[in-house]
């Protein structure tokens, strides 16, 4: 119940409750208090509930809320799309993870340099710096992606559970499939950036890195090819006893075009040179046509042609596709494969883990949640030698794999996703477990 009081002054005011008056029996009664107040007035009829109390205490100054008034107060009211919890989490996943390759780049940076000291000290110092460390720095960061994320979600969950926060967030009514939603909200991030990285920027800046190490540290160019055949189209092979890449000149050159099963034409040459253009000119040519029984000869000197292939089809060094665009990758693939060339499963590899890589960050995200997310009687050094032991053992299913690919025992994409299906149902295994 309400009582109206007022003071010397006149003003009005509500008092809720007060034990300082005292109301007899029903209807108006008046009173006197200790304090200098007038009179209390309660009313006749009692009200049957406390809406009705409610809506007779109204203050005289009171004004009905605007429609403005009312849109404030529900932005006010909207909640906000991520928690401070939320931005906890990911400020310290985000921030060790950045913090740990940026320690361990230092670590390698050193190892490198140490292993490569006599080459960089012939490089120029430009070259060194810009053209060689530069583009390490990202290719770098996305080969070991996964083990960072591992390694950061695993320290400093583990440190989180040492301090008792993780028991404190999920004391305070958050679900451990709710404390999930900022670690992978984290892992998306770091996924994007790896996946852009590795799709499109890494493969530019492999070309100079690549082209660094072949100048100054071991050139792994392949300049030469010796009984070179290849089906640039559907129908025409061409055989070539060798080229050199150096010279850009090809000898004793053959261009077969058949028809199904039948021959139709043959062209030979001597020598053959491929210039800038992409064009190749045959020298001491001759053109065979075969129609049934009869056979026409053509010879000359020299020969222009448009022959759809270069020597990057069949001059191919170890690191060739890591220079390559996603985009450039799949076309290449596709090519190569319609040519009939056989040593293309690095590759495939390549190009199916570049995807496999960036699908690890969440599987291994999981792993490590579940793993630190308790506090354990060995402390965070346990958690972390555990993280570092399957990070570890990751990486070399992984390698493992790729073997198994090259050797063709089974597809370069089956070989890529094997090491993310079995650690997805470790992830599975400890979430459900860590979540009870």
């Amino acid at each position: 119940m309400g009582l109206i009081r007022r003071n010397k002054k006149g003003s009005d005011s509500i008092i809720q409750n007060s034990n300082q008056w005292e109301i007899l029996d029903d209807g108006t009664q008046t009173t006197r208090s200790d304090i200098d107040f007038t009179q209390i007035q309660v009313p006749q009829d009692s009200p049957k509930n406390l809406q009705e109390v409610a809506s007779e205490i109204v203050p005289d100054n009171d004004v009905a809320p605007t429609a403005a008034t009312s849109d404030k107060e529900t932005k006010k009211l909207r909640k906000p799309w991520i928690k401070r919890f939320d931005a906890y989490i990911m400020k310290k996943f985000l921030g060790t993870f950045f913090f740990i390759i940026l320690l361990l780049f230092a670590v390698i940076v050193m190892f490198d340099i140490n292993e490569k000291l006599d080459a960089m000290l012939a490089a120029p110092l430009k070259e060194t710096v810009f053209k060689y460390f530069l583009n390490f720095i990202p290719y770098f960061m996305n080969q070991f992606a996964p083990l960072f994320v591992f390694i950061s979600v695993i320290y400093f969950t583990s440190k989180m559970a040492d301090h008792s926060e993780i028991i404190a967030i999920l004391s305070s009514g958050i679900s451990f499939r709710r404390l999930t939603v900022p670690y992978l909200v984290s892992a998306t991030i770091i996924a994007l950036i790896t996946l852009v990285l590795a799709l499109y920027i890494i493969p530019p800046a492999n070309v100079k890195r690549i082209e660094y190490t072949n100048q100054w540290v071991k050139n792994k160019r392949v300049d030469y090819g010796d009984n070179i055949q290849l089906q640039i189209r559907p129908g025409v092979m061409v055989y070539m006893a060798r080229y050199d890449n150096i010279t850009k000149h090809g000898s004793r050159i053959s261009i077969d075009e058949y028809n199904g099963n039948i021959l139709k034409t043959r062209l030979t040459a001597a020598d053959a040179s491929y210039d800038t253009l992409g064009r190749w000119k045959l020298l001491n040519y001759e053109l065979r046509k075969f129609n049934g029984e009869r056979e026409s000869l053509t010879k000359g000197q020299s020969m222009d042609t448009l022959l759809d292939f270069s020597p990057r089809d069949f001059l191919i060094a170890k690191n060739d596709q890591e220079t390559l665009t996603s985009p450039e990758l799949r076309r290449y693939i596709s090519e190569q494969k319609k040519r009939g060339v056989a040593n293309i499963q690095q590759f495939e590899i390549e190009y199916e883990k570049r995807f496999a890589m960036t699908a690890a960050a969440f599987i291994l995200t999981i792993i490590g949640l579940s793993l630190s997310s308790r506090k354990v009687r060995g402390g965070m050094g346990l958690n972390i030698g555990i993280g570092l032991l399957l990070s570890f053992s990751y990486i070399l299913f992984m390698t493992v794999t790729q073997t198994f690919a090259v050797n063709g025992y089974t597809s370069p994409r089956v070989a890529m996703w094997i090491p993310n299906i079995l650690y997805l149902i470790i992830a599975i295994f400890l979430y459900r477990k860590a979540s009870r």
